[in-house]
């Protein structure tokens, strides 16, 4: 006998037998006469040629070795066909498939985690993409259409072709193991930082060709990875900026120490949200971008 093909109706009055625990529970769930259960998984059992349920013996049906196995399969596909019905509701209802954002590598990765964690239960049926960049990196990603949504540092000139809302600011500042020459001093006078190699973040966007932030040295090492400088400042081979809440802990242990430079103290890099003029955010590209707002706007903890 050919295996017929059952409908999504059959698979769904399965499930409830199964979960529910006898005909009479699923009837009552699905709001269906007892009789139109127990035709319907008579039915599924003709079209399928096997029988799903052992009907004597017990009050409770009990699966069949072939109803054992078939369980997994039906319960996939009624899944996947909710999550089908879903997302087109949120389709209709003016709600993203997907939302990629690109975050600066200067971003704290505390509110980050919880933050995406949250997206994902507010909007579960939206893919999520994330790309962290660093410096002008982070604003192509938007301006070439990777990303809807940056959260980008100040380095990148106004483009006509993407809008800016500041949304707060990080502290940057100057450090150095501690037996650096310039930790040791108590006063570094005016230009005195230049004469020692610093340690600069860098990419390679086309975006940020040319410019400069807070560049004082005229020796530098060019890195892309904040990481990667972190652990060569500790190893003293040179000074350079660092988000403070990233090197809280290196400076309370001792593996870093504040400069005390003469041009100043610490360094304002203010971030600001981008996307595309001709792609206004959706709900869930806006839910990311006011959660990202009030996570760091509280300067207390980030400034």
């Amino acid at each position: 006998m050919e295996v017929g093909q059952p409908t999504l109706d059959q698979l769904r009055l399965f499930l409830a037998v199964q979960d529910e625990g006898n005909f009479n529970a699923a009837a009552r769930k699905l709001g269906r006469a007892v009789s139109v259960v127990s035709y319907g998984i008579g039915a599924l059992e003709a079209q399928l040629d096997v029988p799903l349920f052992e009907r004597t013996g017990s009050r409770r049906p009990q699966l069949t070795a072939a109803g054992r196995s078939l369980l997994p399969a039906a319960r996939a596909i009624i899944d996947e066909t909710d999550r089908l019905i879903a997302r087109a509701r949120s389709i209709h209802a003016g709600v993203e498939t997907e939302v990629s954002i690109a975050l600066d590598v200067m971003v704290p990765l505390e509110p980050v985690s919880a933050i995406l964690q949250e997206f994902q239960q507010v909007y579960p049926l939206v893919d999520l993409q994330l790309h962290v960049e660093a410096l002008g990196a982070v604003a192509a990603q938007v301006a070439q259409g990777r990303a809807g949504l940056a959260i980008a540092g100040p380095v990148v000139l106004d483009r006509p072709d993407l809008e800016r809302r500041e949304i707060g600011r990080i502290e940057l500042v100057p450090v150095a193991a501690p037996e650096h020459p310039l930790a040791r001093m108590e006063v570094i006078t005016s230009g005195q930082a230049r004469n020692y190699l610093q340690l600069v973040l860098t990419d390679r966007s086309p975006l940020t060709e040319g410019q400069e932030f807070s560049v004082l040295s005229a020796r530098t090492w060019r890195l892309a990875d904040l990481g990667a400088k972190r652990q060569l400042l500790i190893g003293g081979s040179g000074w350079g900026n660092m988000p403070r809440h990233m090197i809280e802990g290196d400076l309370a242990e001792g593996r870093l120490k504040l400069l005390n430079l003469s041009e100043g103290t610490s360094v304002d890099y203010r971030l600001n949200a981008l996307w595309r003029k001709d792609r206004s955010p959706g709900p869930a590209t806006t839910w990311l971008l006011d959660a990202f707002e009030a996570a760091l706007a509280d300067e207390s903890r980030w400034g």
